[in-house]
């Protein structure tokens, strides 16, 4: 099976449970509003919201429970090639989709596509709270959260740099990323991406829903 399908396989599990949660999500009706008052749905970006709250128990002890194996999995990409717009290794990856690529490949957690967004997922933390599997964030561009890693401990990070460039470790005390380090994030659940930013993320999981049926 290629890489591709074997990634699209273990996400099938998670696109099913999202799908169920935002198309049958609806508020009840209490017990004394009278027959004929129509209960509104949530919004699809409501019941996302709702659905990423669930699973934030789940994600934090995965996160936690499993850091070691993910910060394997993103050692076993090192040397992969920089290449900005695409989402798999045998075609290069660049520095969010590397990150992107490893939480898909090895938790089943679909992050958004752009640092900028992943930003605003999970809550934020100090330099010093830092554990393995946390994200980190650099500003490379002179633009905020322009460049993203994960942490692997002992002050280290492992990321996809730049054009030029393989994925490798860095350190965070080095002058070049200790000067632009921006800021980083633990992935609990929660987020504060927009409406638009919500959907672009559900969308793709529906998107993965639809390929994975013709496996």
């Amino acid at each position: 099976m290629s890489l591709k399908k074997a990634l699209l396989t273990k996400l099938l599990g998670f696109a099913l449970g999202l799908a169920v949660s935002v198309s049958t999500y609806a508020v009840d009706a209490p017990s004394d509003v009278s027959a004929e008052a129509v209960v509104p749905k949530e919004s699809m970006f409501q019941a996302g919201r709702s659905y990423l709250s669930r699973v934030s128990d789940r994600l934090v002890d995965t996160v936690s429970g499993k850091s070691e194996e993910l910060i394997d999995r993103a050692m076993e990409v090192i040397g992969v090639r920089y290449r900005s717009d695409t989402e798999l290794p045998q075609s290069g990856l660049d520095g969010s989709s590397f990150v992107g690529y490893v939480f898909k490949d090895k938790l089943g957690f679909l992050l958004p596509r752009k640092s900028t967004q992943m930003s605003r997922v999970g809550k934020p933390i100090n330099r010093d709270e830092l554990q393995p599997g946390d994200l980190v964030f650099f500003n490379t561009m002179r633009l905020t959260f322009s460049h993203v890693g994960i942490y692997v401990g002992d002050n280290k990070f492992i990321h996809s740099p730049s054009k030029g460039t393989t994925v490798r470790v860095d350190d965070l005390g080095s002058l070049y990323w200790d000067k632009r380090f921006d800021g980083a994030r633990r992935l609990d659940g929660s987020d504060t991406l927009n409406d638009a930013e919500r959907k672009e993320l559900l969308n793709e999981v529906k998107n993965l829903k639809r390929k994975s049926r013709s496996l």
